[in-house]
């Protein structure tokens, strides 16, 4: 029987970089998933194991890329890990490095940035994902996971389609809320990754807050084309947004009305929108 593809790696490479400059210090954690393609398929097929590069030895690259790389960006040292594979191990065909960050935000102690404490960012998880190859080429992607944001109005439904097996009731009114998984692919390289990912997210989040939501849909879509609007250096926007739902009690029983006031959160089950916006 052929083996029709493989690929192999290591997963939760947990690895926190502390960058030293003076006084101030900075801490880069990133939860890192190293895989890679190559001259492998004799260890499937005819239990040779001489060209496999040890997963444990894979960690320990992403921990020897990261002594030597203290101070880059998230983007930048997928990329260096990546690329240090293909420079060590010449049967490595494909590296590509995915690695999500735990986000620590920078305290403030009387109105002023702590040099060195710091705060967990509890929403949404940022990563980067970098792949090379050995003919030289290369791509970027940056992105966020579970990054969940809400809208108690401007946002409705109404207009689908309806027949007998619909039961949901058309409302200009509603809140809006989801917990969005987006990447963003790379053209050029930015300036600063960092600043980049922080111009896409607040471009598409002051379209969410400030325009009317006639669906996730739409929104979604209009998020994505503010975010390339927004930083010319990206090729397009990923998107996936379940509509996270919050269901109006029904308080007639008691003699109580119910003006969009109280609401039941579930999100189980939810709608699920993705779309894909390029240039």
């Amino acid at each position: 029987m052929p083996l029709i593809s493989n690929v192999y790696g290591k997963g939760r490479v947990r690895v926190l970089r502390l960058f030293k400059d003076g006084d101030r210090q900075e801490v880069r954690e990133l939860t890192v998933q190293p895989m890679l393609t190559g001259d492998f398929s004799a260890a499937f097929t005819d239990a040779d194991n001489s060209k496999v590069v040890s997963t444990d030895t894979v960690k320990n690259v992403v921990n020897i890329v990261a002594r030597e790389s203290l101070n880059l960006g998230n983007e930048e040292f997928a990329l260096a890990v990546a690329r240090r594979f293909l420079d060590k191990y010449p049967q490595v065909e494909t590296a590509t490095v995915t690695a999500y960050e735990t986000k620590w935000l920078r305290h403030e102690v009387g109105g002023k940035p702590h040099p060195h404490s710091f705060t967990l960012d509890g929403n949404g998880r940022p990563f980067a994902e970098a792949k090379a190859a050995r003919d030289g080429s290369s791509s970027v992607t940056s992105g966020v996971s579970d990054y969940t944001f809400m809208k108690s109005t401007q946002s409705g439904w109404s207009g689908y389609t309806k027949d007998p097996y619909t039961t949901i009731k058309e409302t200009d009114d509603r809140i809006c809320a989801t917990a969005m998984e987006a990447r963003w692919t790379w053209r050029k390289t930015p300036a600063s990754y960092e600043a980049a990912n922080a111009r896409i997210l607040e471009a598409m989040l002051e379209v969410f807050a400030t325009t009317y939501s006639a669906s996730v849909q739409d929104s979604l879509y209009r998020m994505s084309e503010a975010a390339l609007a927004a930083v010319p250096e990206l090729e397009q926007v990923s998107a996936a947004c379940p509509n996270k739902h919050y269901l109006l009690v029904n308080l007639a029983p008691f003699d109580l009305d119910n003006p969009n006031a109280v609401f039941t959160p579930t999100d189980e089950p939810h709608g699920q929108i993705e779309c894909v916006v390029g240039r």
